[in-house]
Order: C-alpha cells, then sequence, then structure tokens
C-alpha cells in the first residue's frame, strides 16, 4: 500500500511539474511574437535599426526562459523518450538502477558516438529552416531583372569573385586567429558566406540609400545564401562526410550541379504550376496567398529531400520567376508574404537570441573579438574591391558595399545543423580535436551574427549619411498634375531647397513645366514604367493634384507602397459632399484645409490669386501676416527647418514661429 501510494504521489507531482513547464513553454510562445512586432514598432518610431532590438529583446527573453531546459523537462516529466538527448531515454518508476546502467552500456557499446541535439533544436530547427523558405520565397518575389540592368555585374561579381574571397579569407582567419582544426575552419569559411535578406532588408528600409546600391545590396542578400548553403554541404561532404565513406571532389561536383538542377527545374515547375492555376481561374482569391505559401514549402520539402540544401535554390528561383512574369498579378501575394516575413523575421529573430548561449560565446576570449574584427575591416572589404573591379562603381559606394554585411538566421542554422552532424558523425576517440572544434561553430557564428548585427546596424545609417547616400527621411514631393498653378506650387517648394517631380500626360504641361526649370516627365502616374525606372532619390511623398478624384485614388494607393501610406495625399477634385466625390475608405490623406480643392484653387488663380513664400521674423509673425492680406491667404507648406517641411492638412492647428518659412496661396496686391 505504502509503494503504491508513493507511486500516486509521484505521478501527481510529475503531472503538476509537466504542466509548470509547458505553461512556461506557453508563455514563451507568446512573448516570441509580442516582443518582435514591438521591436519592430519602436524601431520605426524612435528610427533604430530592428534588427538590434529584435536581437536584445531576444536575449532578455532568454534570461528568463530557457527554452532548452523548458522542453528537455518537458520531455523527462512525461517519460518521453528524447531521440536528441544526449543521455537517451529517462526511465521513471519502475526497473532497477541494474536494469538501466546495463541499457546504458549496451547503448553505448551499440551507438558509441552518436550524440544527438536536445529536444530543442529537434522541434526548433524545421520550424527554422521552414520559415527561412519562406523568406527566401519573399525575397525572391522582391527581385526584378530589371534591376540587373545597371547592377546586374556587381551583384554576379559579389556572388562569386567575393564569395570565393570571403571563403578563403573567412578560412585563414578561423584558422590563424581562432586556431581552429583546418577542416573547421573550412567549414566555418563557407557558412560565414551568407548574409541575408532577414537582415539587410530591414536594413535597406531604414538607409533607403539610392536604387542602385538599394539594388546591388538586395540582391547580393538573397541570393548569397543559397550559394552559401550549398558552399557549406559541399565542404562538409567532402572534408567530413569522406572521413567514413569514400567521396571525391568529382562527386562533390555531380553534388553542385545536382543541386543547382534541382532547385532550377522545382523552381521553374512550382512557379509555373501557380501560373496556371491562377489563370484558369482554379484559385479563389482568398486563396491565392496561402495557396503560394504552401506550394513553396512544398517544392522547398521535396528538393532537399532530393538533395540537401537544394530546397533555398528553389524557392529564391521560384520567387524570382513569379516576380518577373507578366501572365498573372501577384501583387496581393507579395503583399501577404511581405506581412509574413516581418512576421517571421521578428519572431526567428527573438528566437535566436533568447538562445544565445552568452557563456559560450564569452569563452571564447579575445580571439573571437579579434575574428569579428578581422571578418569586418579585412574580410568584407578585400571581397568587395575584388568584385566591384570594372563595374564602375562609385568610390562612395564601394566604401558602403565594404561595410555591410550582417550574417543572420540563415548563418545561424545552417552553422547549427552542420556543427551537429559533425559531432554525431566522429568518434570522440579518433578525433577528439574535430569534435572540440566544432562544437565552437556555433557559438562563434552567433557572436558574428550579433557582432555584424550591432556594428553595422548602429553604423550603416551614420556611415550612409556621411557618404551623402542616406534617403531614410526624403522629404521631396512628386507632384501629379502639371497645370500652370501646380508649377507655381512646385518652384517655390525647389527654391526652398527640397526636390520635386512633377508628372503628367499632357505634352504641352510637361513643356512650360521643363521651361520654369522644374524636373518633369511626360508619362502617366500610373504607368509601371515610370515606377520602374525612377528611383525617387530625395522623394519621399507624393502630392496628387490631378482634376481627376480616381487618378488622385489610383496613384495614392499605388505609391502608399513605395513611400508609405502615411506619405501620400491627394487633392479633391470637388468640394466635400459632392455627389461624385470618392468614399473616404480610398482616399488618402488630404492636401491642405477643407475650403480647397482643384477647381476652387483653379477659380483663385484665375481671379488673380498666387503662390508666395514667407518668412516670419520677430517683427513679422504669423498674426501680422494673416492682417496683411485681410484674411485672403491660405498656408499649403510650413518649412521648420531646412530638412523638414510640413504639408497642412485639414484641422491642422497652424502654430508657425520666428524663423520658420511659409507657402502660402494669397491675394496679389493690388
Amino acid at each position: 500500500m505504502t509503494a503504491a501510494w508513493q507511486s500516486i504521489n509521484d505521478g501527481n507531482l510529475l503531472t503538476k511539474a509537466s504542466f509548470l513547464e509547458e505553461q512556461q513553454f506557453f508563455y514563451y510562445l507568446t512573448a516570441v511574437p509580442v516582443l518582435g512586432i514591438a521591436a519592430q514598432w519602436i524601431a520605426w518610431r524612435f528610427r533604430l535599426p530592428s534588427i538590434l532590438l529584435l536581437l536584445i529583446f531576444g536575449v532578455g527573453l532568454g534570461s528568463v526562459f530557457n527554452i532548452d531546459e523548458i522542453l528537455g523537462d518537458i520531455a523527462q516529466v512525461n517519460s518521453v523518450e528524447d531521440p536528441h538527448s544526449v543521455d537517451g531515454p529517462v526511465n521513471i518508476g519502475t526497473g532497477s538502477e541494474d536494469d538501466n546502467d546495463s541499457k546504458d552500456e549496451a547503448s553505448d557499446d551499440a551507438g558509441k558516438n552518436k550524440t544527438r541535439p536536445p529536444i530543442a533544436e529537434m522541434l526548433l530547427f524545421p520550424l527554422v529552416s521552414l520559415s527561412v523558405a519562406i523568406i527566401m520565397f519573399e525575397g525572391g518575389l522582391s527581385l526584378r531583372l530589371r534591376e540587373l540592368k545597371v547592377a546586374g555585374r556587381t551583384v554576379l561579381q559579389l556572388v562569386t569573385i567575393g564569395a570565393l574571397a570571403t571563403f578563403g579569407l573567412t578560412f585563414l582567419a578561423a584558422w590563424l586567429i581562432l586556431g581552429l582544426h583546418p577542416r573547421i575552419a573550412a567549414l566555418l569559411g563557407g557558412v560565414l558566406v551568407v548574409t541575408g535578406p532577414t537582415v539587410v532588408i530591414p536594413l535597406l528600409r531604414h538607409i533607403r540609400p539610392s536604387k542602385k546600391i538599394g539594388s546591388i545590396i538586395k540582391w547580393e542578400g538573397i541570393v548569397i545564401d543559397p550559394i552559401g548553403a550549398i558552399l557549406a554541404v559541399l565542404i562538409y561532404e567532402q572534408l567530413f562526410f569522406g572521413l567514413e565513406h569514400a567521396h571525391t571532389m568529382l562527386q562533390s561536383f555531380f553534388a553542385l550541379i545536382k543541386t543547382i538542377a534541382i532547385g532550377v527545374v522545382f523552381g521553374w515547375l512550382g512557379a509555373q504550376l501557380l501560373i496556371q492555376l491562377v489563370k484558369r481561374y482554379l484559385i479563389p482569391d482568398f486563396l491565392h496567398g496561402v495557396f503560394f505559401l504552401a506550394t513553396a514549402l512544398a517544392v522547398f520539402a521535396i528538393s532537399n529531400l532530393l538533395q540537401e540544401e537544394s530546397g533555398l535554390v528553389t524557392v529564391t528561383l521560384m520567387g524570382v520567376i513569379l516576380a518577373n512574369q507578366k501572365l498573372i498579378s501577384i501583387d496581393h501575394v507579395f503583399h501577404f508574404k511581405e506581412n509574413l516575413r516581418v512576421f517571421l523575421i521578428s519572431c526567428l529573430f527573438i528566437v535566436l537570441g533568447s538562445r544565445i548561449d552568452i557563456s559560450a560565446i564569452w569563452n571564447l576570449g579575445w580571439h573571437g573579438g579579434a575574428f569579428l574584427i578581422c571578418l569586418i575591416l579585412v574580410v568584407r572589404p578585400i571581397s568587395v574591391w575584388l568584385s566591384t573591379i570594372g563595374t564602375g562603381l562609385g568610390i562612395r559606394e564601394k566604401i558602403f558595399l565594404a561595410f555591410l554585411a550582417p550574417r543572420g538566421i540563415v548563418a545561424a542554422a545552417v552553422s547549427s545543423v552542420f556543427a551537429l552532424k559533425i559531432v554525431t558523425l566522429l568518434n570522440p576517440e579518433v578525433a577528439p580535436e574535430l569534435i572540440a572544434d566544432a562544437e565552437k561553430i556555433v557559438p562563434i557564428t552567433f557572436l558574428v551574427i550579433f557582432g555584424t548585427v550591432s556594428i553595422y546596424g548602429l553604423g550603416a545609417v551614420p556611415l550612409a549619411r556621411a557618404l551623402e547616400l542616406d534617403d531614410s527621411n526624403p522629404q521631396g514631393m512628386l507632384f501629379a498634375g502639371a497645370d500652370r498653378w501646380i508649377c507655381d506650387v512646385a518652384i517655390a517648394v525647389k527654391e526652398a531647397g527640397f526636390s520635386v517631380l512633377l508628372v503628367d500626360t499632357s505634352f504641352r504641361k510637361i513643356s512650360t513645366a521643363k521651361m520654369a526649370g522644374l524636373n518633369a516627365e511626360c508619362i502617366s502616374i500610373l504607368s509601371e514604367q515610370f515606377i520602374e525606372e525612377n528611383d525617387f532619390a530625395g522623394i519621399g511623398r507624393l502630392m496628387a493634384m490631378t482634376r481627376s478624384d480616381e487618378v488622385n485614388a489610383l496613384a495614392a494607393n499605388e505609391f502608399a507602397e513605395i513611400f508609405g501610406r502615411s506619405n501620400v495625399f491627394q487633392l479633391p477634385a470637388l468640394a466635400t459632399g459632392h455627389r461624385s466625390a470618392l468614399g473616404d475608405n480610398i482616399k488618402a490623406r488630404v492636401l491642405f484645409n477643407d475650403d480647397l480643392n482643384y477647381d476652387e484653387i483653379h477659380d483663385l488663380f484665375e481671379n488673380g490669386w498666387q503662390v508666395k513664400t514667407t518668412k516670419l521674423t520677430e517683427t513679422f509673425g504669423y498674426q501680422e501676416f494673416v492682417e496683411q492680406y485681410g484674411g485672403n491667404c491660405h498656408v499649403l507648406f510650413l518649412i521648420e527647418s531646412k530638412t523638414l517641411i510640413k504639408i497642412v492638412e485639414p484641422n491642422t492647428k497652424l502654430e508657425p514661429k520666428t524663423g520658420q518659412t511659409m507657402i502660402s496661396l494669397v491675394l496679389s496686391e493690388k
């Protein structure tokens, strides 16, 4: 009875312990997206690098919840055999110690050194792998082949010459500075070739460099990921798999060809399948996004089943093919994937940060810091210099490229996988040095990720600003419409020191605008060609001011993707409340005050009103300005500084101060 009662009590204790561990896991899973999105919002609000905040939040979460211990405890408490546990299954309840010892000895004799990862890695690695596949697919959807007209040669040399140079120099640094075994150093060199869209794209959104340099960085960051993963596979198969299995250089070459072939074939097949299904209306609109997602994951898994790491090539090429075809529209799919990418990047970096073993990184000592500095100050600059020979790239662009190579989630995932493979494959009695160095791969990679994200994340914006490549807060304006009064407004904005660009389909109006010294193009504001061929340097806001409310609304919707919804404005063609006026659900932010619309402003100019720029002084303030024109004035813009111009909207409470400048519509003085 006593033994039975004790057994029941032990069972209750185990159930309670399991419940507590599962609750911790629940709160950990809840905290990951909450902290991730909070970090993204804080980064946007205070103009900080989002990736750096994500890592910091992740490390903070890891100090509260140890995900490895939580999942391990759940497995032990529930008496679940953990296939990735070093100690094997946990026996609870029955069985003697002698029986357990004999089982352990038998297991040791049978398996020798088949060391396996903890259950956390068993669960997280597949999730990370699938998330990376989605991110790479979305990255492929953002790659337009037309961008290669100006950036193609540079991108090609960066992912070939640059990748080889990075591999070779990183191998030497790992061997000489960290003292790693040459085989481990070579594998680490392959892993750290990658940069990755998970880090690069958020930084580009923050910096907003010119279109050319932005295209180069984006293409390199996306294309280099599958290249780095494939390189790591080839190095592993040649240097480690061949220790117990015959593996020649010829086999590695065929493995490379097979990887590329599978990626091309399945990427093309996946894209064609989706194109035909959508083209024939065999997928309802509400399933487009998730159907594309499921297809990408399916071809990723099939490709990896046929050839390791070919899945990244497959989903990237699939995205590129879909992005550059003209048979179906994928804009709505891209928006869905873009939102999903932001969510996944946020969650992945929080999880990554929460699993960083600070003590393991600290144990690398000064060698780790020296290795990181070498990557930033030696390896990347040399690889960029070699890659940009003969490309015609300017010295400022080369310097910026040389100091922008952050590593991300792909490097973490690949390094963890191959480190575990090496530890599992090798016998500690035969290769103790290799195993000891293999266990350093993950801490070194995490050090590089955290270090490069911190340094590049904090330094990229000041560097871009110093090199005059930064366009993170453009105040210039794109005017849709080129009527005479719009030209007068644009001239005033230009003379205040801000970039302007006018677009109209009337050749006569555009000719007049150009004769007035304005930058103008005769093309539809809705033309895809216009959007593709302009990088809108210095321009960050749309002023839709045509005679058509419909055109204004469509233009605002189109440019909301480029400038953001908070930076697109439209002038009502008709008075608010008019029968033909658009509904509020499809309009952008309204320009100027409620008394002004296209027809009203046109009539004001016909009756002698004009655009006037007025600088306020201590003796002539805003009240004096209003009194001078007897109320016959409408303030359109308030220039608060040389780099900040405020657009007046309905219900805006104007508080112009001394030293500021106003651009207004006033009745001409007789």
